[in-house]
């Protein structure tokens, strides 16, 4: 592992699978789904070092690859890990599994390209979330665009054209500002050391006036805001997850979405600490906004799967709280409830989608009476629904908890107003869940529903068990995450602290890159960031 490199291959493992499954012979249906499911699954099991051999204790980046691609711009090939983003990638590589797996009797027609396109969709988040270089980030950013619009625009439903459409163009609009602000970091870096460079660590050496530190704060924040998405910038997430195929739903959901909250921890809140004191409250603001919004539109919504969607849109409300508390147990459950999201809202998709495939219909109204010839399908749907309402001993209550409890230190009314959506939830999710399952089977086509198959229930059995340890046994999971979270709090207060006031004239010296590390188990030490690591403060315990 130590002489491979390891980041490079979970980026492109899944892309080269794609590429072969593309070449396939189109008839082999049965084969196509096979070999996706196995390249999906090995891509997992190649990720599963990242919870042990990224060192929990050692913050700033491991696994450092680092090369020349586009020298006379200063751009590199540049990853890294850390327990932040590593944690995020085994999000993606297990819920990537899980979506092929869900899928192999949804997709009827054109087999091949749908499995290529959910590979290299799976190459595009993992190279996302290791990327240090901007302009590397930019292009993966960019490039999850079309396997995902494909997946809408051909396998969706009815208005899927225009849900495809309306995901690229409002991702793309705020791509472009995000594209803007990082050519005028490129030049500012280019002017002061005359060393080009796109090294996320040489922008962070930056001193940046507190105005055009709010200008480019806004326009990063706008890109990142959109893929959460926040309201009020929220309006093509429902479409979008009406109308893509169940799988599209469960990745968008899972792990397309994490990449708006990623973002703001990993590059706008420790690039802009200035603007972030500023405009930090008002996005807060606008989070709880989200929260009950979201609530309050799920609870009145006689589709299904529209209701899953808009419960999103509230869930990641209680993401950006935790971002833009400015506390560390709220940043803890703002990463946590991201973890949290991706498995409880992933599955409330798959299990919309199993009973779309039998009845071919959402409307609640068209069910009732499933626990009579549904049961193990009931008792899930039982258990991932309390699981996204937050109930004690589930993943949800300890990642809503840190957010509250995080909201509560910076102000008692955030903490107010944010937990009415705990309580909405409740409403709108057990509402939905007695008018779908119990009472008497009002429709005769519920009578001969089947119940899960084997390899549904297969699906279902990880995504239980994740649901019970997350929530019985966090620590583990805030263990991995807190260096990284330590140094991430650390460089932004550091760097607010210095561009406060920046002297007069001042210059700076060309970051130094950061050699690539050997794995951390060996006498060489794994690399760290070249900013210095925070000191442990203990978080949420």
């Amino acid at each position: 592992m130590a002489q491979l490199p390891w980041l490079s291959l979970l980026v492109f493992f899944p892309l080269a699978a794609a590429a072969l499954i593309a070449a396939m012979p189109s008839h082999a249906h049965r084969q196509i789904k096979l070999w996706a499911t196995v390249v999906a699954f090995a891509e997992f099991m190649l990720s599963l070092p990242l919870w042990w051999r990224v060192v929990p204790g050692q913050p700033g980046y491991q696994f450092v690859e680092r090369f020349d691609w586009i020298p006379a711009i200063g751009a590199h090939y540049h990853l890294g890990v850390d327990g932040i983003s590593g944690l995020l990638a085994l999000l993606t590589t297990f819920t990537t599994f899980i979506a092929v797996l869900g899928a192999w009797t949804s997709v009827e027609k054109r087999t091949r390209e749908f499995f290529a396109l959910v590979l290299a969709l799976e190459a595009g988040m993992m190279g996302t979330f290791f990327c240090l270089d901007l302009l590397l980030f930019y292009v993966f950013w960019e490039a999850m665009l079309i396997p995902m619009y494909l997946l809408i625009g051909v396998w969706g439903g009815q208005r899927r054209v225009y849900a495809a459409v309306k995901f690229f163009l409002f991702t793309m609009a705020g791509s472009v500002l995000m594209l803007v602000a990082l050519l005028s970091l490129w030049f500012m870096q280019k002017g002061l050391t005359g060393t080009p460079s796109w090294d996320l660590q040489a922008f962070l050496s930056l001193p940046i006036t507190a105005d055009r530190q709010l200008w480019l704060f806004l326009a990063f924040a706008f890109a990142f805001a959109i893929k959460v998405p926040m309201f009020p910038l929220h309006t093509w997430l429902p479409d979008a997850h009406v109308e893509a195929p169940t799988a599209g739903s469960v990745i968008l959901a899972a792990v397309l979405l994490k990449m708006g909250g990623y973002g703001f921890i990993r590059f706008a809140m420790p690039l802009f600490p200035n603007a972030l004191a500023v405009v930090g409250p008002w996005i807060a603001g606008l989070a709880i906004v989200g929260i009950i919004y979201g609530a309050l539109v799920s609870m009145v919504q006689p589709d299904l799967k529209k209701l899953v969607a808009y419960s999103s849109v509230s869930h990641m409300g209680f993401v950006m709280l935790g971002c833009f508390a400015g506390t560390q147990a709220g940043m803890e459950g703002s990463i946590l409830q991201m973890l949290n999201h991706g498995i409880s809202t992933g599955a409330l998709f798959l299990l919309v989608g199993v009973i779309y495939e039998r009845r071919h219909t959402r409307k609640i109204a068209d069910f009732g009476g499933l626990w009579k010839v549904m049961p193990v399908f009931s008792v899930i749907f039982l258990i991932v629904m309390l699981s996204s309402i937050g109930l004690p001993g589930t993943n949800g209550f300890v990642g809503e908890f840190l957010v509250l409890l995080g909201a509560f230190k910076h102000s008692v009314w955030w903490a107010v107003f944010a937990a009415t959506g705990v309580i909405l939830s409740a409403c709108y999710m057990l509402w939905m869940f007695q008018r779908v399952v119990f009472g008497p089977v009002t429709h005769e086509e519920n009578r001969k529903l089947t119940d899960l198959s084997l390899r549904e229930r297969l699906v279902f059995a990880p995504l239980l068990l994740f649901i019970f340890w997350m929530g019985v046994m966090p620590q583990p999971f805030l263990d991995r995450m807190q260096p990284a979270l330590d140094r991430t709090i650390q460089v932004t207060r550091d760097r607010g602290a210095r561009m406060a006031a920046p002297p007069a004239g001042a210059a700076i010296t060309p970051a130094t890159p950061e050699p690539t590390t050997s794995t951390p188990s060996e006498p060489a030490p794994a690399v760290a960031d070249p900013e210095p690591a925070a000191e442990g403060t203990g978080g949420a315990r």
